[in-house]
């Protein structure tokens, strides 16, 4: 009776519907969302903050059709400007730095992450889904500590709150990038309730929040290959069935870093260089660049030095291009001596790498802190590790470096 009577009616029910059976994996989704927007183009909406042309434009942004949602974006924006309500301009200003995050354009999400925060603090709305976008934003392309700032606050306000979609969707901002600057426990920590959040909502669309692929990450850090493994063959059967190619691109580079884990660096270091060309084909350029410095982790683990300052070079060009700051000052690090030199530095040559560059990251930080006079029990706690893993661990570390005793592994230290 509503799709008969009432198409305005009909047309928000389907679009609740799309909603929920996207975020369920439903294979239908889409095809309710066009009945929506059908009958939506018909009726004009008086709003489109829970519209089917924002959702359709979203459902763009989850499968990275970024030019799709851009040129709807763009041709929506002024005239949402001139005649829409202040809510509808922050959804669009929110939605459009969300895109241009992901894309690569990070002046222009900054700008807009922060006209969405004028519009939101200037209407005394709540300022949780701003801060969330601003932390995207800054990830992109303005600083990583204000990143994992704003992102903290929408954490709080939506606890606050009680939003579930936003508290979830912080909490990943929060994680990735306390992961990208190395805060493995604390990552770790953040991106489990991520996966609680999300389960407890029963989303299984693996698109629309893309925190297994750093969760499996998080996880191989903190040297729990298994669990990482496990999470990464569960979700990529399911974003295969739903054809979310970028979602398998995202857990093909966690599983490289799973297979340099294991000891099995030529294939880690030939599905990364596949990774990352295909991201540049995707037109994901920061994704792009993040799996040239995971490369150039590995080929310094293979001891090849010119080709992981090769794969340096190359993301410290895509992000120079993007106006990808953080990201940029990432890939000019220079770990153990062996990256970020500047262009044409050094010999070019496959000299041996240190034996420490053996060792895999979570490794490395339990060394260093055994090696500073750390016992077991020690570094059990400051890594939230059981003593037993810290043993095994060492023991692994010891047979890597050859070395028997705590004294030579400081001595194997020290630079």
């Amino acid at each position: 009776a509503a799709s008969m009577g009432d198409p305005r009616t009909a047309a928000q029910a389907l679009t609740v519907q799309a909603r929920m059976e996207r975020a369920l994996g439903a294979p239908d989704a889409e095809a309710v969302l066009a009945q929506a927007r059908a009958l939506e183009l018909a009726e004009r909406p008086l709003g489109i903050r829970n519209a089917a042309q924002i959702l359709t434009i979203r459902h763009a942004l989850f499968d990275d059709r970024l030019t799709d949602a851009r040129d709807e974006l763009n041709a929506l924006l002024p005239l949402v400007q001139r005649r829409g309500s202040v809510e509808d301009t922050i959804e669009l200003f929110s939605t459009l730095a969300a895109l241009e995050s992901r894309r690569g354009a990070c002046a222009a999400a900054l700008s807009h992450a922060g006209q969405s925060l004028a519009l939101t603090l200037e209407a005394g709305l709540s300022p949780g889904p701003a801060w969330y976008t601003l932390a995207l934003a800054e990830t992109a392309g303005g600083s990583f500590a204000r990143a994992a700032s704003y992102a903290r606050r929408s954490v709080q306000a939506s606890e606050e709150e009680g939003d579930r979609v936003f508290l979830s969707r912080s909490r990943y901002a929060l994680g990735r990038v306390q992961l990208i600057n190395g805060d493995v426990a604390a990552a770790l920590e953040t991106l489990r309730r991520v996966q609680v959040d999300e389960r407890a909502q029963s989303t299984v669309d693996p698109s629309m929040l893309r925190w297994h692929e750093e969760l499996a990450e998080a996880l191989l850090a903190h040297d729990e290959a298994d669990e990482a493994l496990a999470l990464l063959d569960e979700v990529r059967p399911v974003a295969a069935r739903l054809g979310r190619s970028t979602v398998l691109l995202g857990c093909d580079r966690a599983y490289a870093l799973w297979l340099a884990a294991e000891g099995r660096t030529d294939e880690a270091a030939q599905l990364l260089t596949r990774t990352a060309e295909a991201f540049g084909r995707a037109g994901l350029p920061l994704e792009r660049g993040r799996a040239l410095i995971a490369l150039a982790r590995v080929e310094r683990r293979r001891r090849r030095r010119s080709a992981a300052q090769s794969a340096l070079q190359t993301a410290a060009s895509v992000f120079e291009r993007a106006g990808a700051a953080p990201w940029l000052a990432l890939a000019c690090e220079s770990p153990a001596g062996t990256v970020g030199e500047p262009p044409g530095g050094g010999s070019g040559s496959e000299e041996a790498l240190p034996a420490l560059s053996a060792l895999t990251e979570a490794e490395l930080r339990l060394a260093r802190l055994v090696g500073q006079g750390a016992s077991n029990q020690e570094a059990a706690a400051k890594l939230y590790l059981s003593v037993k893993t810290v043993e095994a661990r060492l023991t692994r570390i010891y047979q890597k470096l050859d070395v028997r005793s705590r004294a030579q592994l400081a001595t194997a230290l020290r630079p």
